[in-house]
């Protein structure tokens, strides 16, 4: 057998980035992992990937926003997988500039390293928001973007650069767009999160703001799946395009709960919270996905369903240990 590849992944130590990790362990890679740097030398999430996977990681402490850090970062890989981001939608209404400066300038040191690297691929990622509220149900990659957030105009930005670089200089770049994924490790600032840890945590009353959007769940291994399938599918069939990650499948944030406390066994009750109510003009009130472009390009589905995700993800938060590292308590902004 020959030697495994090298791959690169920004953003690593964050949800989807940890899961994406081990995911590309399993598929026989070797992989050069992005942390953003800190004082604590933590590796976030990964710290939680078994010592055999470990064995095969690279942990680089970077920066998106450093191009320096991200021409190192990308030296002799063979793929690299761009997931670092600002993702929280309420932070980003206080700190846009914060946001440009992660999801615009750090995606353009990566196209740029990416770029005079003549790196073979690279998978950079969108999101779901850059839709904003559905005109069209299901929503396919030829839907008009409508930035309803600084957030999603971040990505919206982003997006547009990736599309350009292959314009202008044939940067063999890919777009994902992931729906709404979900899972173990996934931040409190998502809504199944907060509603399973703070059920696991032992409340009986959740605390949410609106409970009328509905969103498109993919389960973070069925999302993993999809960055690998993009990343490994055939130049001529990818390369210039985008293809969102979904299920096709939608729920409310009320039925949402409530099917959380029937995978929990437990009785749950909803008060709402003003202060977690987005400004009226920036909800995105209904998000349902079309995947077929994936699916017909890459063979790629998702292969849970919501019920045992969200019972994977229950177990997860169910364990001291891990919900220990959570602030049920807080509304996390």
């Amino acid at each position: 057998m020959g030697q495994p590849t090298t791959v690169a992944v920004t953003g690593a130590e964050g949800f989807i980035g940890s899961h994406l990790v081990h995911t590309l362990v399993a598929s026989g890679h070797r992989v050069r992992a992005m942390v953003q740097y800190n004082s604590f030398s933590s590796y976030g999430w990964l710290e939680l990937l078994p010592p055999p996977v470990l064995d095969h990681v690279e942990v680089v402490l970077g920066d998106v926003r450093d191009a320096a850090s991200v021409n190192d970062l990308v030296a002799g890989a063979e793929t690299v997988y761009h997931l670092a981001a600002l993702i929280a939608i309420p932070y980003s209404y206080r700190a846009p500039h914060s946001y440009v400066e992660t999801n615009v300038t750090g995606t353009l040191n990566v196209l740029e390293a990416v770029r005079r690297r003549e790196i073979p691929r690279l998978v950079h990622t969108s999101t779901s928001e850059t839709y904003g509220t559905a005109r069209t149900v299901p929503i396919s990659e030829d839907h008009p973007i409508h930035a309803q957030s600084p957030y999603a105009a971040s990505k919206a930005g982003a997006d547009r650069l990736a599309e350009s670089y292959h314009a202008s200089f044939g940067t063999p770049v890919v777009t994902l767009r992931p729906f709404n994924t979900y899972g173990p490790r996934q931040s409190m600032r998502a809504v199944i999160p907060t509603v399973i840890g703070q059920l696991a945590a032992g409340e009986r009353t959740v605390t949410l703001g609106d409970l009328r959007p509905t969103r498109d769940f993919t389960y973070v291994a069925d999302t993993a799946a999809a960055f690998v399938a993009v990343g490994t599918a055939p130049h001529e069939s990818v390369a210039g395009r985008t293809f969102n990650a979904g299920t096709g499948g939608e729920i409310s944030v009320g039925d949402l709960v409530a099917l959380i406390g029937k995978v929990m066994d437990t009785e749950v009750e909803v008060r709402e919270d003003p202060d977690r109510v987005r400004p009226a003009a920036s909800e995105v009130m209904r998000l349902v996905c079309d995947a077929s472009h994936l699916r017909v390009t890459t063979g790629w589905a998702p292969a849970h369903s919501l019920e045992e995700g969200l019972a994977a993800t229950a177990e997860f938060f169910r364990d001291p240990a891990n919900l220990a590292r959570y602030k049920t308590t807080l509304y996390n902004v």
